[in-house]
C-alpha cells in the first residue's frame, strides 16, 4: 500500500512537471522595460496577450471597452497604439472629405495608429472594381497609401 501511494504520488509530480513545462515554454520572454512601460501606460487593461515580432514587442489588450495593441521595440520603448475605429470618432474634417470624394465606396477596415508625437488614421475603402486603402496624418485630407483592381 505505502508503494503504491509513492508511484502515485511521483506519477502526479511528473505529470505537474510536464504541463508546467508546457505552459512556460508558451509564454514569450518580454523585455521588462516594455512591460513596465505598458503597464504605467495601461494600468487597467485587462486580458493582455503579448508576442513577440522580429523587432518588436505587442501587447493585444482590452483598455476602456476597446481592443488596442500596443507595439514597442527591442530595448523596450514605446512605438505605437493600434486599435480598430469607427467611421464616426474619425475626425470630421476626415468624415467629410470620405463623402466628398468616396461616396460610391464601403469601408471594409479603420484603424488609428497613435504614436507619442503623431496620429494616423488608415481606411480600407472598396467597390465592386477596386480596393484602396487610404491614409492621413490627422488633417483634412487623404492620401493614397494603395490601390489595386478586384479580379
Amino acid at each position: 500500500m505505502r508503494v503504491m501511494k509513492k508511484i502515485l504520488l511521483s506519477a502526479v509530480l511528473a505529470a505537474m512537471l510536464v504541463t508546467s513545462s508546457l505552459f512556460a515554454a508558451g509564454v514569450p520572454e518580454i523585455n521588462a522595460k516594455a512591460l513596465s512601460t505598458f503597464n504605467s501606460q495601461f494600468a487597467n487593461a485587462t486580458d493582455v496577450d503579448w508576442s513577440v515580432g522580429e523587432n518588436y514587442y505587442k501587447a493585444d489588450f482590452r483598455y476602456n471597452n476597446n481592443y488596442v495593441a500596443a507595439y514597442y521595440n527591442t530595448e523596450g520603448e514605446f512605438i505605437a497604439t493600434v486599435r480598430n475605429i469607427s467611421s464616426l470618432n474619425l475626425p470630421v474634417t476626415l468624415q467629410t472629405n470620405l463623402k466628398n470624394h468616396y461616396s460610391s465606396y464601403w469601408i471594409s477596415d479603420l484603424y488609428e495608429v497613435a504614436k507619442a508625437e503623431s496620429i494616423s488614421y488608415y481606411i480600407t475603402l472598396e467597390n465592386a472594381d477596386q480596393k484602396i486603402v487610404l491614409k492621413s496624418t490627422g488633417g483634412s485630407d487623404w492620401s493614397i497609401h494603395k490601390k489595386s483592381n478586384k479580379a
